[in-house]
């Protein structure tokens, strides 16, 4: 399992956000993975099983999302940065999104 996964759900409409593109990338700006929500809203496999201790950051494309199908969004695109500071921790950094806001805790 990767050391970092996430999760989007469309809280607005209760439902997994589906085909939203993510990517993960280090304290310098480094792209360290990529990928696009699946059909429950999960990136299960969002870079290496195990990465080095440190600052991270994850940017959601939610105004592609948002633009499938013709929904004004204020966010085109939310950014969360975070701290891995257990190399043995599974860290999992879920998005709750609407069109107007957005919220995200450190989930299992």
């Amino acid at each position: 399992m990767s050391h970092v996964t996430t999760h989007v759900l469309d809280a607005a409409l209760g439902r997994p956000a589906v085909g939203v593109a993510v990517a993960l990338y280090d304290s310098e700006g480094g792209l360290v993975a990529e990928g696009v929500t699946n059909d429950d809203g999960r990136v299960p496999e969002l870079g290496p099983d195990a990465l080095p201790l440190g600052e991270y950051g994850i940017v959601f494309e939610t105004g592609v999302y948002f633009a499938r199908t013709s929904t004004p969004t204020f966010y085109p695109r939310v950014s969360i940065d975070f701290e891995l500071t257990d190399a043995r921790a599974h860290y999992h950094v879920p998005l709750l999104l609407s069109p107007f806001a957005f919220s995200t805790y450190r989930g299992s």
